[in-house]
């Protein structure tokens, strides 16, 4: 696990600018298009907890299309082992959690809700916890939710339209296609407390789910709300 104050390095930050820079242009050789509305949520000062589905290695080319500044990513460890991916992502500062680990993951979340406040960091959380291209969302898991919690933060969702009409990973298939990217409204945290994560958990899913249902213009069936 990467310690959480590697985020702070000045170099980190510029790291991630350029390959901010570099990654956006890969979208043109895979011949995607995103289409982001909502920006106007993203204008919120200080440090915050972005939240989103995870469907495949693709995500990280939406990720540079909205990627605020002073923001980086809590991800799984076995991401970094990801070849190209992993790699560009430890690149950009991303912290890693062994999820097999509970007390890893929980230092890991306490130490950065105090660094956020201390050093106005945004952080960007998958979680679903791992991969999903089954259509809708799975189940949410809690860390992002204490997080936030912890830090008295607002959560901002972003939500990717599904990637079925392009990508289909089983049949191996894949073809020039649309990405919408939908930035929802900010939702508080001040005031709630560890009581309140399962709530904040099944909120986040509610509103996430529909819009993925409403910018993928397709009937999924739902995967439940959070239960871990």
């Amino acid at each position: 696990m990467i310690a959480f104050g590697h985020v702070l390095n000045c170099n980190v930050f510029t790291s991630c600018r350029v390959i901010r820079f570099m990654v956006r242009h890969v979208k043109y050789f895979l011949g995607l298009r995103y289409q982001v509305s909502g920006w106007e949520h993203l204008q919120t000062d200080g440090p915050y907890v972005i939240i989103s589905n995870h469907q495949s290695s693709l995500d990280v080319l939406g990720m540079m299309e909205t990627l605020p500044d002073r923001c980086t990513m809590i991800a799984k460890k076995e991401l970094i082992w990801a070849g190209t991916v992993g790699m560009i992502c430890w690149l950009g500062g991303i912290v890693f959690i062994n999820r097999q680990k509970t007390s890893d993951a929980k230092n890991v979340m306490s130490d950065a809700a105090k660094t956020m406040l201390a050093d106005k960091i945004r952080l960007w959380v998958f979680p679903e916890g791992t991969r999903n291209q089954n259509g809708g969302l799975l189940p949410f898991k809690k860390g992002a939710f204490h997080l936030a919690i912890q830090a008295q933060v607002p959560i901002i969702p972003i939500v990717f339209s599904s990637y079925s009409n392009f990508y289909l990973r089983k049949e191996k298939e894949f073809k020039s296609g649309s990405i919408t990217l939908k930035i929802l409204p900010k939702i508080e945290t001040k005031g709630l407390t560890a009581d309140d994560v399962t709530t904040l958990s099944e909120q986040s899913f509610g509103i996430m789910r529909s819009a993925f249902l409403e910018i993928s213009g397709q009937t999924v069936q739902s995967n439940g709300p959070s239960t871990h």
